[in-house]
């Protein structure tokens, strides 16, 4: 007798979660819905994914996680900061109250959460309280998932989901890159499409952690912008700012979000922890084949789309 299938439910799609999405498609044993605030979201209408409208209360929320007998719950959700603490807050609620949804990842995404956990400070200031909220409560198994920067960002635009951030050091569109520190520092980055195959084999897992990381590969970003620049055969000039003069932007702009970022990137934050990050790559990730970037590079070469 087959085992009945587990529903996972996406909050707040976005860019990330459309390859958590297509990886869920493509697994035997799973389906996803997606939650969102407007019935119009194409991107779900063309790859059949059901669509349940919400406003992210309480109310709107228990109906639909119990009667899709959903069983995990996973946000992308990035709502302004005075709201994130109350709307993780109503998700994890509506976890608690549901009949079958007793898993949840909650809106992270980011690196070495443990080492530091302040960082950056708009963290600090909205996930960390949550995190809190999470280690008190025993209903609903949870784990922060952290990936370090997306590969992605070097690629071409029209190669990936993922779209441009000013966070990020490279300019794909003008090919110039502005790198906060020395750019020997150490980093993260793992492809979108690696972050969907780790989700789906999370979901598949008996057991979480309560912090997983999930690397495609530890290098710096003077390392990378050669393996850049050698593969499209062209120069690509950068500048550099050093950590003191990032840190006495944020003395003067202590709100300054890209600032922030660039400060972890000069402190090594977005670099996840090589031990614990290997460790758990043998233990729930081992039958991912992860592209590192000039592999990924080659791949974007060869296909439409990665």
């Amino acid at each position: 007798m087959a085992l009945p299938r587990k529903v996972i439910a996406i909050a707040g799609v976005g860019d990330l979660g459309k390859y958590v999405c297509e990886e869920l498609l493509a697994a035997q044993d799973l389906d996803v819905i997606a939650l969102t605030r407007s019935k119009d979201h194409n991107w779900c209408t063309n790859h059949k994914i059901p669509i349940y409208t919400t406003n992210y209360t309480l109310l709107s929320l228990s109906p639909i996680l119990n009667s899709t007998h959903a069983t995990t719950l996973i946000s992308f959700l990035n709502p302004p900061h005075e709201e994130y603490f109350s709307v993780h807050a109503t998700l994890l609620s509506a976890c608690q109250q549901s009949t079958y949804c007793k898993r949840f990842i909650p809106s992270e995404w980011v690196g070495d959460v443990e080492s530091f956990p302040l960082k950056p400070e708009f963290y600090a200031q909205t996930r960390e309280p949550f995190r809190k909220l999470l280690k008190e409560q025993q209903d609903v198994e949870w784990t922060l998932l952290n990936p370090g920067w997306l590969a992605d960002y070097f690629l071409p635009l029209s190669k990936t989901h993922i779209k441009p951030s000013e966070m990020f050091p490279l300019d794909q569109q003008k090919w110039v890159a502005s790198v906060p520190g020395t750019g020997n520092e150490m980093q993260s980055w793992t492809t979108g499409r690696d972050i969907g195959r780790a989700v789906v084999e999370l979901c598949k897992a008996k057991e979480w952690e309560q912090v997983t990381y999930v690397s495609s590969e530890w290098s710096t970003f003077n390392a990378a912008l050669a393996t850049v620049s050698n593969f499209y055969s062209r120069e690509i000039p950068t500048s550099y700012s050093s950590l003191s003069h990032i840190q006495e932007q944020l003395h003067e702009q202590p709100d300054d979000e890209i600032a922030q970022v660039r400060e972890m990137a000069a402190l090594g934050c977005l670099a996840c922890p090589l031990e614990k990050t290997l460790r758990q790559r043998s233990k729930y990730f081992s039958e991912i084949q992860f592209r590192g970037l000039g592999a990924l590079l080659q791949y974007a070469k060869d296909v439409d789309f990665v």
